[in-house]
């Protein structure tokens, strides 16, 4: 498996538009980050691979712990020809979601922000793994999906927009990517290093007090007191973790159960496992804790749309935390 990019170099596979006006501001937080608060150990006490045999430093990322041994193809490897540019557009997308797929996006999200490194990175849901994985069934809406299928659901929850058509130009160019990235791997769905790494329950029951404490110590430096992200010239620098610009109630995300294992393997940025297990949930926690936009399911009241799409001990929407009714926000938005 290929070792973890820099950040430089993650930051250089982006498309040359958006390097001009992120590259000072990213740099100076990177630098931030690695003299202030985000100075931790690259492995906590409990983490894996915590033996003498673990990896070293610059190569610990989301993969280390999963088992995975695909390496998908380089983005150099994309061919010069019609399909190509199909590839090159999902590719796009992924990295510039509002921009490239802009009807169908209602936040300032972009799919790299859950899928990292483009969507390669096994132990951030890569998509190489996710796409041999498919039709299968899903639970959240109790019927077997295809993958065009699975990706019209991230459009209307992780990005609070809605669904493209099935067979238009983003679910196509998405599919694509997916199939390039995987090429070579069997179909399987037991793939190593698909979605995130499996977390531990907590020692501790989640805490709201102590995720606002790691929350404060080492991610507010990128996505800000409100949670509301990082912007330059308008452009989402870091992304929004709540509020309105971030994913609505309906969003696996909106899962602090996921949200955890996403947090503890691939935050902070570049800092693989360098959280507790323990922190992790709390700092998930304390993030779904925070009002969002409105569940598209929505069933004409906070109580009925949390009995049919949110009985679960890993969902706040519907509970009541700090005194406030989450998810009691009205209707959605019409997209």
């Amino acid at each position: 498996m290929t070792t973890s990019l820099s950040f430089a170099a993650r930051f250089a596979a982006r498309p040359s538009s958006l390097k001009t006006s992120r590259a000072a501001f990213k740099l100076s937080l990177l630098a931030f980050s690695l003299t202030g608060a985000f100075v931790t150990s690259a492995f906590a006490a409990d983490a894996p691979s915590a033996a003498t045999s673990a990896p070293p430093k610059s190569e610990i990322n989301a993969a280390v712990g999963t088992g995975v041994k695909f390496t998908p193809p380089p983005e150099s490897a994309i061919p010069d020809d019609e399909f190509g540019k199909m590839v090159k557009l999902g590719r796009n997308i992924m990295l510039d979601t509002p921009k490239y797929a802009k009807a169908y996006v209602g936040n300032t999200l972009s799919c790299v922000n859950c899928h990292t490194d483009a969507g390669r990175m096994a132990g951030s849901a890569p998509l190489w793994a996710a796409y041999v994985s498919y039709p299968a069934y899903r639970g959240k809406n109790k019927k077997v999906n295809t993958f065009e299928e699975r990706l019209q659901g991230c459009f209307m929850y992780s990005q609070n927009g809605k669904a493209p058509a099935l067979g238009s130009e983003p679910l196509v160019a998405l599919e694509s990517y997916a199939y390039w990235l995987s090429k070579g791997l069997p179909v399987d769905e037991k793939v190593a290093g698909r979605g995130y790494p499996n977390l531990p329950e907590p020692a501790q029951a989640p805490d709201y007090v102590r995720g606002q404490k790691v929350y404060e110590a080492k991610c507010i430096v990128c996505h800000a007191a409100n949670g509301g992200g990082q912007y330059v010239n308008g452009e989402t620098v870091f992304p929004p973790l709540w509020g309105a610009k971030s994913f609505n109630w309906g969003a696996g995300m909106g899962s602090y159960k996921n949200a955890a294992k996403f947090i503890y393997a691939n935050m902070p940025y570049g800092m693989s496992y360098s959280l507790t297990p323990q922190e992790a949930w709390d700092v998930a926690y304390f993030m779904d804790a925070q009002e969002r936009p409105q569940d598209p399911r929505w069933q004409g009241s906070v109580a009925a749309t949390r009995a049919k799409f949110h009985d679960s001990k890993f969902s706040l929407y519907g509970t009541k935390v700090n005194g406030k009714l989450l998810g009691d926000i009205g209707a959605p938005k019409v997209r």
